[in-house]
């Protein structure tokens, strides 16, 4: 059995035994409750403990690199400017969309109680609501390390960015020392991430115990809720690219519809954009005639740098946490999840959905203040909005390299 799959049945188990010793009322049986879930409560701080050091270091090589590849060449500077317009307008819309969605197909009360009974007893109180002038000076640290410490994520990617494009302008020399060890740093954290991964079915069940406990089954409800939410900004998002593409008129709609079908295919089948690269490559050199040059270097930097489902998914879902919990979101909570979502996935690391899913969702909650424990939960159910975050990667990838091939498309074979 995968790992997802036994998410998922802890999730169901955690659940079911939850609601059914909640209903037998046998006092024991409430007692082993209290007993394992402070597991969960000790598995969340656990991923929580690797967030910073992990987000400072991804950062501060993913933006050095990137600097660095865009300094390059003309090309692959035409490249990180239209990523990151394409990633800005992205996060901007889905900070006025999501909460629109909420306000006009809420989640049914009692499935966001029951969604929210266990975890909320762990978190205790939820924050209260920043001031603006407050918010607008914290955003550069007086002290980083600081604000490292007091899991200030926002200013500490600040300071990352800063230090990121200081790296990219020193001597070669100096340059690949600093970027070497903040990637061995890196992977050093994913790896303990992994670790505690492999006991996610235990934190989870310890979890969805808590939740079944404390507000039965209806969580179920709450959960589709955000399955559904997800699912559709991710199709809305793969619905703007075929639009995009044909902007360049180098392809008509259709043409761009049909030729990408088969690289959407092989997405949804391997959820994974990096295994997706050689069919992209294929559709964009033999369907779409596009230059082996141009395709050569814009999709592997796209496929590396340009996530643009991870941004709008990890948005969403940072959304969906403020709904759950009742949380009041001011223009500047939007302004600072867009923000750190923004960067979080121009730094998303190539690995696993599940780290990469802690990676960038939790940063968001935490600039936020929202609380996290949830989203052990909405882990558990990620696998189908999981195919549409790929899928539309996947065309986005795809879209771009049109338009920036466009001048030079050859005809195709």
């Amino acid at each position: 059995m995968s790992q997802t799959n036994r998410i998922i049945l802890a999730l169901v188990l955690g659940l079911a035994a939850g609601a059914t010793i909640a209903a037998l009322g046998q006092a024991g049986l409430a007692r082993a409750v209290a007993l394992l879930q402070p597991v969960g409560t000790l598995w969340v701080n656990a991923l929580r403990m690797t967030v910073i050091p992990l987000v400072f270091a991804v950062l501060v090589t993913g933006v050095a690199n990137a600097a660095g590849a865009a300094s390059a060449g003309r090309l692959a500077a035409r490249a990180m400017v239209a990523f990151g317009i394409l990633l800005l307008v992205s996060v901007a819309a889905t900070a006025i969309i999501v909460p629109a969605l909420f306000a006009t197909f809420p989640i049914p009360p009692s499935a966001a109680a029951a969604l929210r009974a266990g975890a909320l007893s762990q978190h205790g109180a939820l924050p209260s609501v920043t001031p603006l002038s407050e918010w607008l000076t914290g955003i550069i640290p007086v002290n980083a390390v600081e604000a490292a410490a007091e899991g200030a994520v926002l200013p500490l990617i600040v300071f990352a960015l800063f230090f990121a494009f200081a790296i990219a302008r020193l001597p070669a020399g100096s340059r690949d020392r600093l970027t070497g060890f903040f990637e061995a740093f890196a992977a050093a954290m994913i790896t303990i991430v992994q670790w505690i991964l492999r006991v996610a079915p235990l934190g989870v069940f310890a979890l969805a115990l808590g939740v079944g406990f404390h507000g039965g089954l209806g969580a179920a409800g709450a959960l589709l809720h955000y399955i559904v939410l997800l699912s559709v900004m991710c199709l809305l998002a793969t619905g703007t690219m075929y639009p995009l593409a044909a902007a360049s008129k180098a392809l008509t709609l259709r043409e761009f519809a049909r030729g990408a079908a088969p690289a959407q295919v092989v997405a949804a089948s391997t959820q994974s954009s990096l295994a997706t690269l050689p069919a992209m490559i294929e559709v964009a050199q033999r369907t779409f005639g596009l230059p082996a040059g141009i395709v050569g270097l814009v999709l592997p930097l796209a496929v590396s740098l340009f996530r643009i489902s991870t941004a709008i998914a990890n948005l969403s879902a940072a959304i969906f946490v403020a709904a759950l919990y009742e949380v009041p979101l001011t223009p500047a909570d939007l302004a600072a999840g867009a923000l750190v979502s923004f960067a979080t996935s121009i730094g998303s690391v190539g690995v696993s959905s599940q780290v990469s899913y802690f990676f960038g969702v939790m940063p968001i909650c935490l600039a936020m203040g929202l609380p996290v424990e949830v989203l052990a939960l909405l882990l558990a159910v990620e696998v189908l909005p999981d195919v549409f975050r790929t899928i539309c990667n996947v065309t986005a990838d795809l879209a771009v390299t049109v338009l920036l091939g466009r001048e030079r498309r050859t005809t195709p074979r």
